[in-house]
């Protein structure tokens, strides 16, 4: 066996030096998954460094369960650290995170869009603003605890979903780009489910082992966008119209913040006005603050503008064929990708046509293009207004 094999045997990171050599900066949320990682790597022989953000006040996370990047979290991984024996950093990052999405979440409410701010924070924080942390620490390499794979393509490393796809995180890693693919790496993407992870937390002896999943987007307390909006921009819940798609009014509301596409729970509306019909929020019009309603077939599209379009396939993304780029998409999160064709319009914008027309398709939201043929990620946008 040559030298090269050996150590690519020996280098479960795929790196050219042994692990003692190779210098590691783990993002550590606090959580399990991450614990595990930098667990993983130390034991294998890597020079682990284990950096944690704070991404908002310190005093208000210390009072915040069930959050990543909480003042509990940041606790939790210092003693991860300390158990495994490897340094550990704090860096305050709370007014980067503000500026890179905080305000862009509350601007994005305010003009009638859905937006993930997860996606930004990973984006525009953790693989830009902590990578170039990483390399200033002489990182050979950054790895995380989110569940998807890295996988070494003829053409460079692809971005793949994880094996346990009910804990795949690809919708909210779309817009990692060809050259942070390079750098970063995903250990637990391979993993066949979380009770994996837990064990080897176990394993280890880690504090985190039995530490519940954080639900909340972690500067949104029990899920209410609506009041974190207001403390963010106070006089944004302006009232005005619930009106139906033929016109009539049905009703007030209390702020167009306080709906999204596809809502129907909640709209505030007495069942005569509507004929009976069960009604969903069908589009908002933040500049005449109106919330227009419709029945459920309104919802649907077949058609999708994305801008800020991420292409991670293997030719230039303005060479597709007459035809489109034939992909599936996911529109949602929660959502299994669907047969469509993608049609660039630009270098960075392009029109989806789904094969089958999706419900609730939201401004704001991302597009997730994956291949046909495999699990593996070629990027996405974001959904534009028609």
């Amino acid at each position: 066996m040559s030298v090269a094999a050996a150590l690519a045997e020996l280098n479960s990171l795929g790196l050219p030096k042994a692990p003692c050599d190779t210098r590691v900066v783990v993002a550590m949320s606090g959580g399990v998954d991450s614990s595990v990682v930098a667990a993983l790597l130390k034991a294998e022989g890597y020079d682990v460094v284990g950096v944690t953000l704070q991404l908002y006040d310190h005093g208000a996370a210390l009072a915040r369960k069930g959050a990543c990047c909480a003042g509990r979290d940041i606790h939790d991984a210092r003693r991860v650290a300390e158990a495994m024996g490897f340094p550990h950093y704090v860096l305050d990052y709370e007014n980067r995170f503000r500026a890179a999405v905080i305000d862009e979440f509350a601007d994005a409410y305010l003009a009638g869009a859905t937006p993930v701010p997860c996606i930004r924070c990973n984006e525009r924080v953790k693989f830009r603003d902590l990578m170039e942390t990483a390399r200033d620490l002489e990182a050979d390499c950054m790895a995380t605890g989110h569940y998807i794979r890295r996988i070494a393509g003829p053409n460079g490393p692809e971005l793949h979903r994880a094996a346990d796809l009910d804990r795949d995180q690809s919708y909210f890693l779309f817009s990692t780009t060809p050259a942070q693919l390079d750098y970063l790496r995903f250990p637990l993407g391979g993993l066949a489910s979380k009770a994996e992870t837990r064990a080897l937390a176990a394993c280890f002896g880690l504090s985190v082992a039995d530490k519940p999943d954080s639900q909340d987007i972690c500067f949104v307390p029990n899920g209410s966008y609506a009041a974190v909006i207001e403390k963010l921009r106070p006089g944004a819940a302006e009232p005005g119209e619930i009106v139906h798609l033929d016109g009539r009014v049905l009703g007030q509301h209390g702020g167009v913040i306080r709906y999204t596409v596809g809502q129907r729970r909640g709209l505030g509306i007495g069942g005569g006005d509507s004929g009976g019909e069960p009604l969903f929020v069908v589009r908002l019009d933040a500049d005449a603050r109106r919330v227009i309603v419709g029945p459920r077939e309104a919802l649907a599209r077949a058609t999708v503008p994305v801008s800020e379009v991420n292409w991670l396939g293997d030719s230039p993304f303005e060479a597709a064929p007459p035809e489109g780029w034939e992909v599936e998409v996911r529109v949602r999160s929660t959502r299994p990708p669907k047969p469509a064709r993608v049609f660039p319009e630009g270098p960075a914008r392009a029109r989806i046509e789904l094969l089958a027309p999706e419900e609730g398709v939201a401004p704001g939201q991302a597009c997730v293009f994956y291949a046909t043929d495999g699990t593996r990620v070629l990027g996405g946008g974001w959904i534009a207004r028609s």
